[in-house]
């Protein structure tokens, strides 16, 4: 029934279901995601008026997005999914080489590889995105990992803003966690927020099992153990290697927390805030008024009903019910790092060549909208076992490297464990059986962030090009890490000895004991790798910098009232998985907003 009220275009108001009639904010927060929800909810507890804006439906109380272990589930699921397709780079032919190509078959199904059928469409490479409230943290893997305390020290760096650096900046994970897995006492950790945070259970490694010696081998190669804090407020961290417990944003029951739950206990609060959550509403451009010369957001124009944008799976074209929502104080674009660069641009700001391109009045020429895209390159050292692999479910831990040719701080985050992950596809992953096992590699600060988000037309219902770029810039160096992070891994399970052994590796040397070049395995990664955090699109810089699009309080340049809160806005790629470092920047944003309202009065 609650689904049916959704689905007629109402929304939810201090937890009641009303008609869409009351269309003044102080605030409109566009997007649920790990940057909206929590700004969303920080303004309306703080008693301001806000109105969030979510263009999928509440699927909160769906097993597939609301316990962590079904992200699989969550990430194919229609309900949620927004359909994207990315390209790797400019060269076709590097391009054609990639296995996982999706394509579009003449009935309409998607074919997966290399020989499709005749007739077929080739669509790219499949970025799967969450158009659900509570957006990508309601279908991510979860893993809740601070990034190296450099990142933040830079944003503070090219800005000047020291409430950027680090030992700044861990107060905001403070206030947001809930942590269940430490003593309460355990400095630099939060106990009351809402990111309830939990570890794998160590408990395996008091178990003789397969996954216990391989485990084993991980920490007699990198040092570490299963229990270790990997979010400790050690000064010493960004040099920090070895085995961790590997971290989440869940429970102790295995239920997801952060966006959706935050959002749900705002509204259920018996303080009443004055929270307001309209679902299916796509946002499609920012009202701009002009006062003395200076544009400045008014509101936002959108369009209401279901399956309203290109990449949803159901999309038929049909144009829901135009609408105008005004904010009283702030529009804050929250879409993340492919749909916000989008608004802002049908908005009229962003590069003035390209909106002139597409018809779009110009309100303010911002070269950087939608460049400087990056992402965590990501691959895996992946093999089968010779026989079956025993032990716990939950054997995973995390591993972080600092490989030769590293930079000043560790550059490889991985998770290891009996599993099989090698990117996305529709209908991903690949099981191979019982005797598989993965450590996923992720690559910190890539040196490339060579990306770009553009527009196809003026549609604000068409999804933008979107080209990654990968290995542009520093291409061989940053593969060099990555295959050196792989022979760290390969030497660590080949050393655990029979029966396990001999592993027949999967990728990237197939086979049993082989001799592959360092040169066939960096080819191996760089066609066949992939990524799934999509940043910096809409950076954080000084307005000196032409390639800046916001300042240091997330304030669009040259554009009054409108800021810019969700993973576009990291000017580097933070980390090797944003979701917990989005959280931490929405915080940043709440308090920086509600400094400037203190400072107003």
């Amino acid at each position: 029934m609650l689904r049916q009220f959704f689905a007629a275009g109402l929304f939810v108001a201090a937890g009641t279901l009303v008609q869409a009639v009351a269309e003044s904010y102080d605030y409109v927060v566009v997007g649920s995601g790990p940057g909206g929800a929590p700004l969303a909810a920080n303004l309306a507890r703080a008693g301001y008026s806000v109105t969030l804006l979510e263009a999928g439906l509440d699927l909160g109380d769906n097993k597939n997005f609301s316990e962590i272990a079904n992200f699989i589930a969550a990430g194919n699921d229609e309900k949620s999914r927004w359909d994207f397709f990315v390209k790797h780079s400019d060269d076709e032919a590097r391009e054609a080489k990639y296995e996982k190509t999706t394509w579009r078959t003449a009935d309409g199904s998607f074919y997966v590889g290399l020989e499709p059928p005749e007739g077929s469409t080739r669509l790219g490479i499949y970025y799967p995105r969450a158009a659900t409230l509570g957006g990508c943290a309601m279908h991510n893997g979860g893993i809740c990992t601070l990034p190296n305390d450099a990142d933040w020290d830079y944003i503070a760096e090219i800005t000047g803003d020291d409430g950027w650096l680090a030992k700044n900046m861990r107060k905001y994970f403070e206030k947001m966690e809930a942590n269940e897995y430490l003593p309460s006492d355990a400095p630099g950790h939060g106990y009351d927020g809402y990111v309830n945070t939990t570890i794998s259970d160590p408990g395996f490694m008091k178990q003789d099992s397969d996954l216990q010696k391989l485990t084993s081998q991980l920490i007699a190669q990198t040092g570490g153990d299963a229990a270790r804090d990997v979010n400790a407020a050690d000064p010493d961290r960004d040099q920090s290697t070895g085995v961790f417990g590997m971290a989440s944003h869940a429970d102790k029951n295995g239920k997801r927390t952060g966006t959706n739950t935050l959002l749900k206990r705002t509204l259920a609060d018996p303080a009443k805030y004055n929270l307001t959550i309209q679902l299916e509403t796509l946002v499609t451009r920012v009202i701009i008024n002009w006062e003395d010369g200076k544009p400045s957001a008014t509101g936002v124009e959108v369009l209401r009903g279901s399956h309203q944008y290109e990449a949803d799976p159901f999309f038929n074209g049909t144009r829901g019910q135009f609408g105008r929502i005004f904010a009283k104080k702030e529009v804050i674009i929250a879409g993340g790092s492919f749909n916000s660069p989008q608004i802002l641009k049908l908005s009229g700001i962003g590069p003035a060549k390209e909106l002139e391109e597409f018809n779009i009045p110009l309100v303010k020429d911002l070269p950087g909208v939608g460049e400087n895209l990056g992402d965590n390159y990501e691959a895996g050292l992946q093999a089968l076992a010779s026989k079956p692999l025993n032990g716990s479910a939950g054997a995973t831990v995390t591993v972080f490297l600092k490989t030769p040719t590293a930079r000043k701080v560790r550059n490889i985050q991985a998770w290891c464990g009996s599993f099989s992950f090698e990117g996305f596809w529709p209908g991903f992953p690949t099981d191979y059986g019982t005797s598989q096992y993965e450590c996923a590699m992720v690559h910190i600060n890539p040196r490339s962030q060579a990306g770009y988000v553009r527009l196809r037309s003026n549609d604000p219902q068409q999804m933008p090009e979107i080209n990654f770029n990968f290995f542009a810039e520093g291409g061989d160096e940053d593969l060099t890490e990555l295959l050196d992070a792989a022979k760290t891994f390969r030497k660590a399970i080949n050393s655990v000895g029979e029966p396990i052994t001999p592993f027949t590796e999967r990728h990237p040397c197939p086979g049993v004991n082989q001799e592959c070049t360092d040169e066939a395995q960096k080819e191996f990664i760089k066609l066949q790798s992939y990524s799934h955090h999509a940043t910096s699109t809409c950076a954080i810089g000084k307005a000196d910098d032409p390639m800046a699009v916001l300042d240091s309080k997330f304030r669009v340049h040259g554009v009054g009232n409108l800021r810019v809160v969700d993973a576009s806005a990291f000017p580097k790629v933070p980390g090797a998985f944003p979701v917990c470092p989005t959280f931490m920047l929405a915080e940043k944003a709440s308090a920086d907003i509600l400094a400037d309202l203190k400072n107003e009065k």
